[in-house]
């Protein structure tokens, strides 16, 4: 049974607007049955320039696997005769094969009556061949085609995004896992220069034992952190400097501190989850680094006072 699409020709000052979004060709798999074979879809794609459509047929729902499973094409055409070949079933068992190329039907129902149903098997679009122009046709498999790769290169670039956080993760770890080490061999030279007392010889680094830090302290500077890294130093200067005055006051030194500092990053970073890390460990290395110079700012001044005492002045008139 032969069937025939309607051609209607675009006006000459609409032709250079339609091929803008069209491919300039496209490589078609048409499966059908011998009572409707693919010369006059040939015909029709050859009698329309807007873009050059290469045909190949298939006869049969066997053949057309084969052709698939051996060539690349960018879309596939399937004639829906329900008594020799079910596009229907076909869609089912392509779709549930993990085939994800563009396929569109073609059949005599409506597409009122059949569009939903295509649809819902993974067709791309359908057409009556009775009622649909040529131009459609190819409008509709240049859109399925298009519609394809836009899913390919969005799902290539979820897999690129998530390559890369997952090396930012990676590569905070890292850093924190190095800052800790650093801790440690700050803490065994101290033990090594120390007089020898009870404490040497424990055998177990600092960053493996539990903060002994008042619990309100480590909220706030976990609070601290999480402002710090929204809004920067430039808001919380005078509140670092009363952090620091608070820290020299109760006696911390310079590797309690980052200790402090580094549960506080580790506790922030693993509520991030898969979000970014590279703008949190910016943050966070410039507050220790202002930390550590508010630190040593107020150990001088402390310094300072112990070596230069305040003197008492005598009062007028009592020289």
């Amino acid at each position: 049974m032969a069937a025939t699409l309607k051609s209607r020709k675009q006006p000459s000052d609409r032709i250079a607007t339609v091929r803008c979004g069209l491919p300039p060709r496209m490589k078609v798999l048409y499966i059908t049955t011998r009572e409707r074979t693919g010369g006059w879809l040939a015909d029709a794609f050859a009698a329309d320039s807007a873009c050059e459509v290469l045909l190949e047929e298939a006869l049969g729902m066997a053949a057309g696997i084969a052709r698939l499973r051996d060539e690349l094409f960018d879309a596939v055409l399937v004639s829906h005769q329900p008594e020799q070949l079910d596009a229907l079933q076909l869609l089912e068992g392509y779709r549930a094969g993990g085939a994800d190329g563009p396929v569109v039907v073609l059949g005599n129902q409506s597409e009122q009556e059949m569009a939903a149903l295509c649809y819902e098997l993974g067709a791309d679009g359908y057409l009556c061949v009775h009622t649909a122009t040529t131009r459609t046709l190819i409008w509709v498999i240049a859109r399925a085609v298009r519609w394809h790769e836009l899913i390919r290169q969005n799902y290539r670039l979820s897999q690129s995004e998530q390559a890369r956080l997952q090396r930012e993760h990676d590569e905070a770890n890292r850093l924190l896992a190095q800052q800790r080490a650093m801790l440690d061999e700050l803490e065994e030279l101290r033990r090594s220069s120390a007089p020898c007392c009870g404490q040497i010889g424990t055998g177990e680094p600092c960053s493996a034992r539990p903060l002994e830090l008042p619990e309100a302290l480590i909220r706030h500077y976990r609070e601290l952190l999480r402002t710090y890294v929204i809004m920067g130093s430039g808001s919380l200067a005078c509140e670092l400097r009363q952090l620091a005055e608070l820290l020299v006051a109760s006696g911390l030194n310079a590797r309690e501190t980052m200790q402090l500092h580094l549960h506080a990053v580790e506790e922030l970073l693993h509520g991030l989850g898969t979000r970014s890390t590279r703008h949190v460990m910016s943050r966070a290395d410039l507050l220790a680094m202002e930390m550590m110079i508010h630190l040593a700012e107020g150990y001088r001044q402390r310094y300072q006072q112990r070596i230069h005492p305040p003197v008492q002045q005598t009062l007028p008139g009592f020289e």
